[in-house]
């Protein structure tokens, strides 16, 4: 049974409970200091949160299951850059944009993507973090460029549950990249995708691209979703090559999904207005959905606000539960939502909360 959701925000981690059969917002971490990232460890019952506390830097703390207090742990950084390096990217950790845990059989392996592009993993439950150098030295980063902040960040991690060596990352903007030997190597996995905002010679061109958001289905790993910065695509072999889901409904801009966890076929996007709008579409809040793979799509607006709304949901700002029925979605201007069958009718939770960075159940 789904009984706890984190909401991270501007002003401090959210505890979201599930008492009686009701969902009600509970104790609150970290007040006033920004939460850029959460992430619920289903392997030992941990729970990390990062926060980017400006002068201060990137902190990184972990709640252990059933403990009272949060603990600081180290946080990622880059070694230092060398005094000959040509590399014109400060090598410091700006924000911790991602993390995910490793497989089943990797207890402790935990990674983190940032920004600028790094890509850290720890294997000892974030006592200590190493720079994953072979995505960090690909001569292709030179061209990653940022997609909503001024340096390339990586925002998606998608371990194998079959193969925890096997993993695929999403780049704002740098495309999606796979290592298949537990990030020793790495190749680009972005086949298929296309960036309308570049000129056509270059719109194919896989290190370019700016997948949004990338997630993939526990039960059906092959199958993955993306949306796109300007459009939907979707993998069924696991980033190999991608196909575009046209048109996509209602708009092709957005930055969250979320894929049934049983189901590869059913996803969930919020839908925005691009480009420099960033709103909902004719200001009504939409969840879209697809249950066969996306061929059709419905409008999900029940219980959501259909007039003068101006809530743009970020990337992580959208989570289903284990249980592929209960959805948490939270906008940039603090408004906070509930869905309990799957998308069809939805509760507001509040109204008034700080922006929300990400959610995540657990």
């Amino acid at each position: 049974m789904t009984e706890r959701a984190w909401i991270a925000s501007r002003k401090g981690l959210f505890e979201l409970l599930q008492q009686n059969g009701r969902w009600s917002l509970g104790p609150i971490a970290f007040l006033g200091e920004p939460v850029s990232m959460v992430l619920a460890d289903p392997r030992d019952g941990a729970v990390y949160a990062a926060l980017n506390l400006g002068h201060f830097g990137v902190k990184l703390h972990r709640k252990d299951a059933g403990a009272a207090q949060w603990t600081e742990i180290v946080a990622p950084a880059y070694p230092l850059k060398p005094e000959n390096s040509a590399d014109p990217v400060d090598w410091t950790v700006k924000f911790i944009w991602s993390l995910a845990c490793g497989g089943a059989d990797e207890p402790g392996v935990i990674w983190a993507g940032t920004l600028p592009g790094g890509l850290f993993r720890s294997a000892d439950r974030g006592a200590s973090w190493t720079l994953v150098h072979s995505l960090w030295d690909a001569p292709e980063r030179s061209e990653w460029f940022g997609g909503g902040y001024d340096v390339p960040g990586i925002h998606s991690i998608c371990v194998d549950p079959r193969d925890s060596r096997h993993v695929l990352v999403g780049i704002s903007c740098g495309g999606a990249w796979v290592t298949h030997d537990g990030g020793n190597s790495w190749t680009l996995s972005a086949k298929g995708m296309r960036a309308s905002y570049l000129p056509p010679e270059r719109g194919d061109d896989q290190n370019v691209q700016d997948p949004h958001r990338i997630v993939g289905a526990r039960d059906t790993p092959d199958q993955l979703w993306c949306q796109h910065h300007n459009g939907i695509w979707r993998s069924a072999n696991f980033g190999v090559d991608w196909q575009e889901v046209s048109p996509a409904p209602l708009s092709n801009f957005g930055f969250a999904v979320a894929v049934h966890p049983a189901d590869g076929n059913t996803a969930w996007f919020a839908p925005a207005l691009a480009d420099q709008t960033r709103i909902p579409v004719d200001a009504a809040l939409t969840v879209t959905r697809t249950t066969d793979g996306g061929r059709t799509f419905t409008a999900l607006r029940a219980g959501l606000p259909q007039q003068h709304c101006y809530d743009l949901v970020y990337r992580h700002g959208l989570a289903v539960a284990d249980d592929g029925r209960t959805l948490l979605m939270a906008s940039t201007t603090g408004g906070v939502w509930l869905s309990e069958n799957s998308g069809d009718s939805w509760r507001t939770i509040a109204s008034s909360m700080p922006p929300v960075y990400a959610v995540c159940f657990g």
